[in-house]
């Protein structure tokens, strides 16, 4: 279970720091810059430990997956425009992680 732990760090990571990108207006501004820089190398650093025990293919998906829907929510908090294309896009990914996941065996 504890490696399901550091995939959810993981995701967090990689939202933090992708919200944070548009601060460091091409990594020009030093604090936003260096936030967002070690909230990646936490991301796929946490993204590490949970493949020992979790398939690459479940881990990486449903950090991809989730990192997304949660950025995507986040856009529409901050005012950016949601269409049926993003949430049909949105949808595919959720129907992808769910067969990706299926039958997946985690080792022992």
């Amino acid at each position: 279970m504890s490696h399901y732990i550091y995939l959810t760090i993981a995701i967090m990571s990689e939202v933090i720091a992708t919200t944070l990108l548009p601060m460091t207006l091409g990594f020009s501004r030093l604090a936003p810059s260096v936030c967002c820089a070690l909230g990646y190398a936490s991301a796929f650093y946490f993204l590490s430990l949970s493949t020992q025990q979790i398939p690459t293919a479940v881990a990486y998906s449903l950090w991809c997956g989730i990192g997304l829907i949660l950025i995507v929510i986040i856009g529409t908090i901050r005012g950016q425009a949601v269409n049926l294309d993003i949430i049909l896009g949105m949808l595919l990914i959720i129907i992808g992680i769910t067969l990706i996941n299926i039958n997946i065996q985690t080792p022992d």
